[in-house]
């Protein structure tokens, strides 16, 4: 018959056991499982614009098929402005979207005398791509873009790289790595990977943002081939330089707040750069809320731009 000595130590070892689990779970297959989300999940969020192209607008366009930087085949559509452009807009949709988001978009822009290239994402839609991170191997799909735009249309400058939510952080990334582009219209996006992984978890899971967020940034990162302080739009925008940015920001969002917006623009150095706060409580929906204060806001904006730079 055991002892109490014995028996407490039987006790403590599996409280050992349970906590090293409940650890482990917390700590290491939490953390996994929801960086294997952000990767590897394809979800598609449904759009009221689904099944339509150009076309549905009035809009001559051509398929088009083109490759990233790192050899990742990509699709979308190019939609040429009526007679002489006033430039080209690339535009670049969010997480689990296609490049149907931009559609109304691209039909405001082309009734601004602009050419326009809309394409999925990698990993989204009808593009290839194993893998989702957030905008980071994104920026690759923009400069590709932003290549196909300019060798093979031979489209007119400047070009312009219009993106929301993830996509808004990839142009931001694409256009420190690229002087081709020429200006960004900036939706929505979040100053880094880091920031945007502790956000979401408390605000979504009320999780802690250490150890777990970090762990999924970390995680997701890995699986995407670069470290977490090179996503880091903040410094994005400071390498960006003298070109205007436009901020756009949803008063009511909860997701990027517009606080997010206000550091960025914090950091731009073009004094043409500015930020607009439209009505609205969606994330990423400004466009379709607040129809009018952001158009006004990005018609104004390219209205600003030097010709041709």
């Amino acid at each position: 018959m055991p002892t109490g000595s014995r028996i407490l130590k039987i006790i403590r070892n599996v409280a050992l056991i349970v906590v090293v689990l409940v650890a482990g779970f917390f700590f290491g297959y939490v953390p996994w499982f929801f960086a294997g989300i952000v990767t590897t999940r394809q979800y598609h969020y449904p759009d009221p614009n689904d099944g339509k192209t150009p076309k549905s607008f009035n809009l001559d366009f051509k398929w088009i098929e083109f490759s990233a930087p790192d050899g990742v085949r990509l699709k979308g559509w190019y939609i040429p402005a009526d007679g002489a452009a006033h430039g080209t807009i690339i535009y670049v949709h969010g997480l689990n979207r296609t490049r149907i988001e931009m559609l109304p978009m691209a039909v405001f822009g082309h009734s601004l005398g602009y050419n326009g290239v809309l394409f999925d994402l990698r990993h989204q839609g009808m593009s290839g791509g194993a893998i989702t991170t957030l905008g980071y191997q994104e920026r690759l799909d923009v400069l590709g873009a932003v290549r196909y735009a300019v060798e093979n249309e031979q489209a007119s400058r400047p070009v312009i790289v219009w993106g929301v939510s993830m996509g808004a952080a990839a142009a931001l990334l694409a256009a420190a790595d690229s002087p081709d582009i020429s200006a960004v219209v900036s939706d929505s996006s979040f100053d880094s990977m880091l920031g945007t992984m502790r956000h979401h978890l408390r605000l979504f899971l009320r999780l802690p943002g250490f150890p777990i967020a970090d762990e999924v940034a970390y995680l997701t990162a890995w699986r995407g081939h670069f470290h977490v302080a090179d996503f880091d739009c903040v410094k994005a925008v400071e390498r960006i330089g003298d070109r205007p940015i436009l901020f756009v920001a949803v008063k009511g969002d909860r997701r990027m707040p517009p606080s997010v917006a206000q550091l960025l623009d914090d950091h731009a150095r073009s004094p043409l750069s500015r930020i607009v706060v439209v009505p609205g409580q969606r994330h990423g929906e400004g466009f379709n809320q607040a129809r009018e204060p952001y158009v006004k806001a990005v018609k104004d904006f390219l209205e600003s731009l030097p010709a041709g730079r």
